[in-house]
Protein backbone atom coordinates (compact mmCIF):
# COMPACT_ATOMS: atom_id res chain seq x y z
CA UNK A 1 0.00 0.00 0.00
CA UNK A 2 0.95 3.93 -0.19
CA UNK A 3 4.27 4.33 1.67
CA UNK A 4 6.07 7.21 2.98
CA UNK A 5 7.38 10.18 0.53
CA UNK A 6 9.96 9.89 -1.74
CA UNK A 7 11.81 12.65 -3.47
CA UNK A 8 10.46 13.49 -6.73
CA UNK A 9 12.77 12.79 -9.64
CA UNK A 10 14.92 15.35 -12.06
CA UNK A 11 11.93 16.88 -13.89
CA UNK A 12 9.20 16.53 -11.71
CA UNK A 13 7.06 19.64 -10.66
CA UNK A 14 7.50 20.64 -7.12
CA UNK A 15 4.40 19.71 -4.79
CA UNK A 16 2.53 22.91 -4.04
CA UNK A 17 0.21 24.03 -1.92
CA UNK A 18 -2.72 23.94 -4.80
CA UNK A 19 -1.58 20.96 -6.10
CA UNK A 20 -1.01 18.27 -3.53
CA UNK A 21 0.44 15.43 -5.10
CA UNK A 22 0.86 12.38 -2.16
CA UNK A 23 3.68 10.21 -1.62
CA UNK A 24 4.90 7.66 -3.89
CA UNK A 25 1.97 5.05 -3.98
CA UNK A 26 4.34 2.11 -4.66
CA UNK A 27 7.45 0.96 -2.20
CA UNK A 28 6.86 -2.34 -3.62
CA UNK A 29 5.96 -4.25 -6.09
CA UNK A 30 2.07 -4.66 -5.79
CA UNK A 31 0.89 -8.15 -4.84
CA UNK A 32 -1.10 -8.43 -8.12
CA UNK A 33 2.13 -7.99 -10.17
CA UNK A 34 4.18 -10.57 -8.46
CA UNK A 35 1.57 -12.82 -6.21
CA UNK A 36 2.79 -14.47 -2.66
CA UNK A 37 4.51 -17.07 -3.22
CA UNK A 38 2.72 -20.35 -2.53
CA UNK A 39 5.61 -22.35 -2.46
CA UNK A 40 8.60 -22.65 0.37
CA UNK A 41 12.23 -21.87 -0.16
CA UNK A 42 12.78 -25.22 0.13
CA UNK A 43 10.46 -25.64 -3.11
CA UNK A 44 12.13 -22.95 -4.91
CA UNK A 45 15.52 -24.33 -4.12
CA UNK A 46 14.42 -27.74 -5.46
CA UNK A 47 13.37 -26.34 -8.65
CA UNK A 48 16.73 -24.71 -9.57
CA UNK A 49 18.58 -28.11 -9.15
CA UNK A 50 16.66 -29.41 -11.07
CA UNK A 51 16.45 -26.94 -13.75
CA UNK A 52 20.45 -27.18 -13.11
CA UNK A 53 20.15 -30.71 -14.35
CA UNK A 54 18.21 -30.27 -16.93
CA UNK A 55 20.24 -27.12 -18.45
CA UNK A 56 23.70 -29.07 -18.26
CA UNK A 57 22.21 -31.59 -20.50
CA UNK A 58 20.38 -29.21 -22.88
CA UNK A 59 21.92 -25.73 -22.33
CA UNK A 60 19.31 -23.87 -24.42
CA UNK A 61 15.98 -25.57 -22.48
CA UNK A 62 13.92 -22.40 -22.72
CA UNK A 63 11.74 -23.91 -19.93
CA UNK A 64 14.21 -24.99 -17.49
CA UNK A 65 15.96 -21.37 -17.85
CA UNK A 66 12.34 -19.79 -17.29
CA UNK A 67 11.56 -22.12 -14.33
CA UNK A 68 14.86 -21.24 -12.68
CA UNK A 69 14.92 -17.25 -12.93
CA UNK A 70 11.67 -17.18 -11.55
CA UNK A 71 12.42 -19.69 -8.48
CA UNK A 72 16.21 -17.15 -8.04
CA UNK A 73 13.85 -14.47 -8.12
CA UNK A 74 11.52 -15.63 -5.39
CA UNK A 75 14.44 -16.67 -3.31
CA UNK A 76 15.92 -12.49 -3.50
CA UNK A 77 18.23 -13.96 -6.35
CA UNK A 78 17.32 -10.76 -8.37
CA UNK A 79 20.73 -10.33 -9.96
CA UNK A 80 20.83 -14.13 -10.84
CA UNK A 81 17.49 -14.31 -12.27
CA UNK A 82 18.27 -11.69 -14.18
CA UNK A 83 21.13 -13.48 -15.82
CA UNK A 84 18.99 -16.41 -16.50
CA UNK A 85 16.06 -14.18 -18.31
CA UNK A 86 19.15 -12.69 -20.40
CA UNK A 87 20.60 -16.16 -21.70
CA UNK A 88 16.79 -17.12 -22.30
CA UNK A 89 16.02 -14.42 -24.61
CA UNK A 90 18.93 -14.64 -26.48
CA UNK A 91 17.68 -17.85 -27.64
CA UNK A 92 14.10 -17.17 -28.21
CA UNK A 93 13.49 -13.17 -27.98
CA UNK A 94 9.63 -13.52 -28.49
CA UNK A 95 8.92 -15.38 -25.44
CA UNK A 96 6.41 -12.82 -23.32
CA UNK A 97 6.19 -14.21 -19.98
CA UNK A 98 10.45 -14.06 -19.95
CA UNK A 99 9.95 -9.90 -20.50
CA UNK A 100 7.35 -9.70 -18.22
CA UNK A 101 9.43 -11.82 -15.16
CA UNK A 102 12.37 -9.95 -16.26
CA UNK A 103 10.22 -6.39 -15.93
CA UNK A 104 8.75 -8.10 -12.31
CA UNK A 105 12.44 -8.60 -11.43
CA UNK A 106 13.47 -4.96 -12.47
CA UNK A 107 11.00 -3.22 -10.59
CA UNK A 108 12.04 -5.70 -7.14
CA UNK A 109 15.81 -3.77 -8.20
CA UNK A 110 14.30 -0.44 -8.53
CA UNK A 111 15.30 -0.62 -11.87
CA UNK A 112 12.01 1.40 -13.68
CA UNK A 113 12.80 2.24 -17.14
CA UNK A 114 14.41 -1.08 -17.87
CA UNK A 115 11.22 -2.90 -15.88
CA UNK A 116 8.83 -0.23 -18.33
CA UNK A 117 10.82 -1.53 -21.10
CA UNK A 118 10.21 -4.96 -20.45
CA UNK A 119 6.63 -4.85 -19.50
CA UNK A 120 5.97 -2.93 -23.61
CA UNK A 121 8.09 -6.00 -24.81
CA UNK A 122 5.95 -8.44 -23.30
CA UNK A 123 3.28 -6.90 -24.44
CA UNK A 124 3.89 -6.71 -28.08
CA UNK A 125 4.34 -10.09 -28.16
CA UNK A 126 0.98 -10.42 -25.63
CA UNK A 127 -0.66 -7.66 -25.87
CA UNK A 128 -4.17 -8.87 -24.36
CA UNK A 129 -1.92 -9.42 -20.68
CA UNK A 130 -3.70 -7.13 -17.97
CA UNK A 131 -0.44 -7.82 -15.70
CA UNK A 132 2.09 -6.64 -18.11
CA UNK A 133 -0.24 -3.09 -18.30
CA UNK A 134 -0.89 -3.24 -14.76
CA UNK A 135 3.45 -3.50 -14.01
CA UNK A 136 4.11 -0.91 -16.63
CA UNK A 137 1.40 1.52 -15.00
CA UNK A 138 3.36 0.49 -11.33
CA UNK A 139 6.98 1.62 -12.59
CA UNK A 140 5.59 4.38 -14.09
CA UNK A 141 4.04 5.53 -10.74
CA UNK A 142 7.65 5.07 -8.87
CA UNK A 143 8.47 7.34 -11.09
CA UNK A 144 6.09 9.76 -10.42
CA UNK A 145 4.55 9.26 -14.07
CA UNK A 146 1.00 9.65 -12.70
CA UNK A 147 -0.51 10.55 -15.89
CA UNK A 148 1.47 8.27 -18.25
CA UNK A 149 0.22 5.38 -15.98
CA UNK A 150 -3.27 5.83 -15.75
CA UNK A 151 -3.82 4.59 -19.54
CA UNK A 152 -2.10 1.07 -18.35
CA UNK A 153 -4.26 0.53 -15.61
CA UNK A 154 -7.43 1.67 -17.96
CA UNK A 155 -6.25 -0.86 -20.77
CA UNK A 156 -6.12 -3.64 -18.30
CA UNK A 157 -9.61 -2.52 -16.22
CA UNK A 158 -10.71 -2.76 -20.57
CA UNK A 159 -9.07 -6.51 -20.05
CA UNK A 160 -10.50 -7.43 -16.98
CA UNK A 161 -13.56 -5.04 -15.63
CA UNK A 162 -13.47 -6.15 -12.01
CA UNK A 163 -9.54 -5.80 -11.94
CA UNK A 164 -9.37 -4.05 -7.80
CA UNK A 165 -5.76 -3.18 -8.37
CA UNK A 166 -6.21 -1.70 -11.53
CA UNK A 167 -9.41 0.61 -10.39
CA UNK A 168 -7.11 1.30 -7.26
CA UNK A 169 -4.03 2.79 -8.86
CA UNK A 170 -5.32 4.29 -10.95
CA UNK A 171 -7.32 6.43 -8.46
CA UNK A 172 -4.43 6.91 -6.55
CA UNK A 173 -2.77 8.73 -9.83
CA UNK A 174 -6.26 10.54 -10.21
CA UNK A 175 -5.50 11.98 -6.82
CA UNK A 176 -2.01 12.28 -7.48
CA UNK A 177 -2.47 14.63 -9.91
CA UNK A 178 -5.80 16.66 -8.39
CA UNK A 179 -8.13 15.13 -10.20
CA UNK A 180 -10.41 14.25 -7.00
CA UNK A 181 -13.36 13.36 -9.04
CA UNK A 182 -11.95 11.09 -11.02
CA UNK A 183 -10.19 9.71 -8.15
CA UNK A 184 -13.33 8.54 -5.76
CA UNK A 185 -14.78 6.66 -8.47
CA UNK A 186 -12.13 4.37 -9.03
CA UNK A 187 -11.41 4.24 -5.05
CA UNK A 188 -15.01 3.04 -4.39
CA UNK A 189 -14.78 0.29 -7.21
CA UNK A 190 -11.55 -0.84 -5.84
CA UNK A 191 -12.81 -0.91 -2.55
CA UNK A 192 -15.98 -2.76 -3.54
CA UNK A 193 -13.84 -5.18 -5.10
CA UNK A 194 -11.44 -5.30 -2.32
CA UNK A 195 -11.86 -4.60 1.45
CA UNK A 196 -8.19 -3.90 1.63
CA UNK A 197 -8.39 -0.85 -1.05
CA UNK A 198 -10.59 0.78 1.60
CA UNK A 199 -7.40 1.97 2.88
CA UNK A 200 -6.68 3.55 -0.01
CA UNK A 201 -9.77 4.96 -0.15
CA UNK A 202 -9.51 6.89 2.96
CA UNK A 203 -5.99 8.17 2.54
CA UNK A 204 -6.53 9.44 -1.38
CA UNK A 205 -10.72 10.52 -1.52
CA UNK A 206 -10.60 11.69 2.24
CA UNK A 207 -12.84 9.39 3.49
CA UNK A 208 -13.27 8.49 7.34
Amino acid sequence: MPASPTPAPVGTATPTATTPVPPSPVSTVPAVVEPAARKSNADYKAEIRAADAMLQAAPRNVNALLVRAKAKSHLKDYKEAIVDYNTLLRIKPTNAEAYYNRGLTRLKLKEYPPAISDFSKSLKYNPTDKEAFFGRGAAKMQMFNFSSAIPDFTKAIVIDSVYADAFEYRGICYSSINKPKLARPDLEKAARLNPEAAKSLRRYAGDK
